[in-house]
């Protein structure tokens, strides 16, 4: 008879599962494709074999013109996950906010290390569009205190994504006790975080502070290619463009040099911010060449 149960980590092909009684399983996915994410919730069967897993309510995930990368299944809300130093793309921000937006997931940018007041101003500069956007930023130091947190953790699937070394193990470790995330010293010269959590893993986080939380923390990244979207879907995934869609002199108006333009209108008129048509730009013509 098969167990049901939740994907809890993920090492490659083979993964762990926690069952319906509290109990840890190892499983491994039914043929030689292997499209399981954690947060998945899956049906196993006697000799360790994953049959299928639900209905997803979201995917989070990546993809370039060669592959897709999961990131987690299930979640509701995404944490992403930048600091003061060493410094963040705030491309990569726009990357993964329209794919949060495609899966119906709410958004929390985490500025973090916030104790390290000398870059402070930089990383709020790099963020004013986002909070200009209505994104909710919350400021903290997870090494010191994460409570600010912990308001909105309660009652979501909440997934951690962002690049290497901006902490999100280190934030890990202060909002489940026993986590034990793997963390380590920055890379100070290449200004780059090493990679140090190498797979996904779910956390339950404590009832006293985020009652029917979760939280999933994922490997940290340098790209978050959106292949798997169309352009529409790319267009809509930036929402200060909404008021203008369908408003353009041309029916396929790529936004560039069209006369008639009213996306560019909303840049004159300041609604859209320069560098966030830029990454629209961008992201298209990956759409079109199959780059990222």
């Amino acid at each position: 008879m098969n167990a049901a149960g939740t994907i809890v980590a993920a090492f490659g092909r083979h993964y762990e599962i926690e069952l319906a009684d509290g109990r840890l399983a190892t499983g491994y996915p039914k043929g030689k494709k292997s499209l399981l994410a954690v947060g998945d919730e899956v049906q196993l069967s006697p000799d360790g074999q994953i049959m299928g897993h639900t209905t997803r309510r979201s995917l989070l995930y990546r993809s370039d013109a060669y592959r897709q990368k999961l990131i987690a299944a299930n979640a509701t809300q995404l944490l992403l996950v930048v600091a003061t130093d060493p410094s963040f793309s705030d491309m990569l921000l726009s990357r993964a906010l329209v794919a949060a937006e495609h899966e119906g997931l709410t958004t929390t940018i985490v500025l973090n290390k916030c104790d390290l007041t000398a870059a402070l101003p930089a990383a709020r500069k790099l963020l004013a569009p986002y909070i200009a956007l209505g994104c909710r930023v919350v400021e903290l130091s997870a090494k010191f205190d994460p409570s600010p947190l912990l308001p909105l953790l309660a009652g979501e699937s909440s997934v951690l994504v962002g690049q290497s070394g901006m902490g999100k193990s280190t934030l890990t470790n202060a909002l489940v006790p026993g986590a034990a995330a793997p963390t380590r010293e920055l890379s100070t010269a290449l200004d780059s975080g090493k990679h140090t959590t190498t797979y996904a893993r779910l956390y339950k986080l404590p009832n006293d502070t985020c009652p029917g939380g979760t939280l999933i923390d994922s490997p940290g990244l340098q790209e978050f290619g959106l292949k798997h979207l169309t352009a529409q879907e790319i267009e809509y995934g930036f929402a200060e463009f909404r008021p203008f869609l369908g408003q353009c002199r041309f029916r396929d108006c790529q936004h560039d040099a069209e006369p008639g333009c009213a996306i560019k209108q909303g840049l004159a008129e300041g609604i859209i911010h320069p560098r966030r048509l830029d990454h629209f730009r961008q992201f298209i013509s990956e759409s079109r060449h199959g780059s990222h």
